[in-house]
């Protein structure tokens, strides 16, 4: 039994955003102390065999921590002593933001999933962007990057540009969030029109390495008008997937009902057969995200097409051991299956 297993009955009890803010004051608290690299030597695998690189970054492991958990730049020094290969922090708005109202997170446990409707609340692009300047980590850290809610859909390009101008310095990928169920004004920039406006703004500026994150409920053809947008603006990659807002027949929760994007175990074969659909049409890496929680799950993702994967609820389920599990995992898995290197291994069932 870990600390993790005696505390998580505790944070339990506790609303959902209230237990992530406890967990996050605690991460904040270690970074830069003797216990963060004492962390590090401990949560961290490190192996050859786990190295790759993908739009021009180097990452130690592929596994990554995904927007949300880390919303203002804040923790990204912890979640490398936990053993993470990366981390996207964000989404980022060119204005600060407070979200939604409360309650806005909920959890279902029978489902080891989560529902939120946090409608992107963040510190603004400005001070995130100081932030960045500050962090002090030796693993690849992504913004996201959301446009501001007050802002109208034609006027997101020149706002996603503020925001990217902001960051930019600090950053070292960075991912379009055209995706985002839980705030106004999103639907309407998922269209061809909408995004090549977004992308052909922020390539102007110079932006790279330049990701979009997809929503899992796209319908095909709307799929590929992205990964024509991908192709057109020469991206850097593609983040599959987002929350969805689809609620599959198999959920238990009493909180199945709650509006906002589902993440977690139930979206994790979804997700997958998402990441497949894209690999099998573009050159560019993906970044799969979507339930993984386990070794075997990251594998499935990886053997889809994925370069690399991130995680958020597998993070509240499984505690800060869940990178060291999959890395050590993957090892394995290589090795059964007669891989060198997880790079290999990306696309091996297509």
């Amino acid at each position: 039994m870990t600390l993790y297993d005696l505390a998580k009955p505790l944070l339990f009890r506790l609303p959902p955003e209230t237990a992530h803010t406890a967990v996050h004051t605690g991460l904040r608290g270690l970074q830069a102390t003797p216990l963060a690299d004492r962390l590090e030597s401990h949560y961290q695998v490190t192996d050859d065999r786990l190295q790759t690189e993908a739009f021009g970054q180097q990452f130690p492991n592929p596994v990554g921590v995904a927007a949300g958990f880390d919303k203002n730049a804040e923790i990204s020094g912890a979640l490398q002593s936990l053993g993470f290969g990366f981390v996207e922090v964000g989404g980022v708005t060119a204005e600060p933001q407070e979200g939604n109202s409360r309650p806005r997170m909920f959890r279902l446990p029978d489902d080891e999933a989560l529902i939120n409707r946090m409608g992107l609340n963040n510190d603004g692009a400005d001070v995130v962007g100081r932030r960045l300047l500050r962090t002090d980590v030796n693993v690849p850290v992504g913004v996201n990057i959301a446009k501001t809610e007050h802002v109208a859909p034609a006027d997101a390009p020149a706002d996603y540009r503020r925001t990217y101008e902001r960051v930019a310095e600090g950053a070292d990928f960075f991912v379009v969030n055209v995706s985002c169920p839980n705030s106004q004004g999103f639907e309407e920039l998922q269209n061809r029109d909408s995004m090549a406006a977004i992308f052909e703004t922020l390539t102007d500026v110079g932006a790279s390495p330049l990701l979009v994150k997809l929503s899992p409920d796209l319908p095909e053809p709307a799929v590929e008008d992205a990964l024509n947008i991908v192709s057109e603006f020469d991206l850097d990659g593609v983040v599959a997937t987002n929350t969805t807002t689809e609620r599959p027949a198999s959920l238990r929760s009493p909180n199945r009902t709650e509006e906002g994007g589902l993440s977690g175990k139930p979206i994790e074969g979804e997700a997958t057969e998402m990441v497949r659909f894209v690999a099998e049409r573009t050159d560019v890496p993906v970044v799969g995200v979507g339930g993984v929680s386990t070794a075997e799950g990251a594998y499935r993702k990886i053997r889809a097409g994925a370069s690399l994967v991130q995680l958020y609820t597998g993070l509240v389920y499984r505690g800060p051991s869940i990178s060291q599990e999959i890395n050590r995992g993957l090892l394995e898995l290589l090795e059964q299956d007669g891989f060198d290197s997880v790079d290999e291994a990306v696309g091996a069932d297509l």
